[in-house]
């Protein structure tokens, strides 16, 4: 299955200024299939190590970690030479040895020839190992709906929608919209797409993500201590009930009488931190830069995955798929707001908060800020909704650009863009086109 992000596997290749690569990505999104990928694409060679599944790598970087040393022993351990420029080096499960962590400073500073790429899905919580500064950084996610749409076999499918032609792409629309809810259901995890790809067994497809649900609470267990398991299991199983409320912003109360920030916020820190959770905050005077102006106690969280959401949430085929459902719409629109958010995480559109006013109750879903202006981002869980707090937003702060995605057709009038769903990844080069 294609993942857009080999392509900037390749350009970190060709990089002069290339140093060792950390992959962050939750477990499963695919990280060790990517690089399994690449290294056949790319290389003549690859050198795996995974420091979960083999303990005892762990001593070759223990002794010291000089990278000729290093190189030496994999060599004679291997069985084979290592060509710097024709061998990658794989570090998978890297956060299980924080010495091998520190090598890559070490590869860095006096090594750099060689080809390291180092994978985890706990590298978020390895705040004080990450050698900063010294290690290029790409983050996997699950797949986008681009990337699912390709794997089912709609390449050309998807180079008509990214053309932006809009009376083609507006004939496409209930095509475009039955795969969409395809996507709702299945979601971006790759075993899961790879399931109904070929299958199309929606039982399979859910019994892949309930084990996935079933892996990650058996995670909890085993990276944080007993005093913070029971908080993560609240956080984490309270998702789908804060994001099909109305009012979709996270309070703690809901999960437990009486419950207070800082007894979360350790818990809340480790699902953000390894990727399993996104927390966007709210930003109420929209000025550049916007990470000055946001209010940590004031969120959302979504799931990493539309697919897993729908299974937390023992949402039906039938809730997806019956011919009357308006997935715009349904759950007060928290599949809607799951999907872009992912979308946009996916492709990279940094960084992401929404705006609101409490007095108006005015509040749009995203805001983000790009080449010097902030755009709006209004999610609307109906067709024929009028934007309240989108043209709110516009009447006092005349942005350049204003988005509303929706399953309404695609269409620009007075930089205001109707962008549906399954166009949203591409917004930034929508708008800057």
């Amino acid at each position: 299955m294609k993942r857009y992000v080999q392509e900037h596997l390749k350009n970190w290749k060709k990089s002069p200024h290339r140093k060792p690569l950390l992959l962050f990505g939750a477990r499963q999104v695919g990280k060790t299939w990517l690089v399994r990928d690449f290294a056949a694409s790319d290389y003549t060679d690859l050198i795996e190590l995974n420091f979960y599944t083999n303990n005892s790598l762990k001593d070759i970087f223990d002794i010291d970690i000089t990278p000729k040393r290093i190189i030496r022993q994999l060599e004679v351990l291997f069985g084979k030479t290592i060509d710097p420029a024709k061998t990658l080096l794989f570090f998978d499960e890297i956060q299980e040895s924080g010495r091998a962590m520190d090598s890559l400073k070490a590869f860095n500073d006096l090594a750099p020839e060689y080809n390291i790429i180092a994978a985890g899905s706990f590298l978020g919580v390895m705040m004080g190992r990450k050698p900063v500064g010294q290690t290029d950084q790409i983050t996997l996610f699950p797949m986008s709906f681009y990337e699912f749409l390709e794997a089912a076999g709609h390449e050309q499918l998807v180079k008509t929608i990214r053309q932006c032609d809009e009376i083609t792409i507006n004939g496409l629309s209930h095509l475009l919209t039955d795969l969409l809810k395809q996507y709702f259901y299945t979601g971006g995890m790759p075993a899961a797409v790879l399931e109904y790809t070929g299958s199309g067994d929606l039982n399979k497809v859910r019994e892949i993500q309930n084990n996935l649900l079933v892996d990650y609470k058996g995670d909890f267990s085993r990276h944080i201590g007993l005093h913070d398991i029971p908080k993560v299991n609240m956080l984490w199983d309270s998702i789908p009930l804060h994001l099909t409320k109305e009012k979709k912003k996270f309070v703690y109360k809901e999960i437990k009488t009486g419950a207070r920030a800082a007894e979360f916020e350790n818990a809340m820190q480790w699902l953000v931190d390894t990727g399993l959770v996104y927390k966007i905050n709210k930003v109420d005077n929209p000025q550049i830069p916007l990470v000055a102006h946001q209010s940590f106690g004031i969120f959302k969280l979504y799931m990493l995955d539309i697919g897993l959401f729908t299974a937390k949430a023992n949402l039906s085929p039938r809730d997806i798929f019956a011919p009357n459902v308006d997935i715009s719409a349904n759950f007060n629109g928290a599949l809607a707001e799951q999907f872009v958010c992912q979308e946009l995480k996916s492709a990279n559109v940094n960084p992401l908060f929404y705006w609101g006013k409490e007095k108006n109750q005015a509040e749009l879903d995203f805001i983000t800020q790009s080449n010097g202006e902030i755009i709006p981002i209004e999610v609307k869980s109906a067709q024929h909704t009028k934007a309240k707090s989108l043209q709110a937003y516009i009447k006092e702060y005349k942005p350049t650009h204003a988005v509303r995605t929706s399953l309404k057709n695609y269409g620009i009038e007075n930089n205001l863009y109707s962008v549906p769903l399954y166009m949203i990844s591409d917004l930034l080069e929508i708008i800057t086109n």
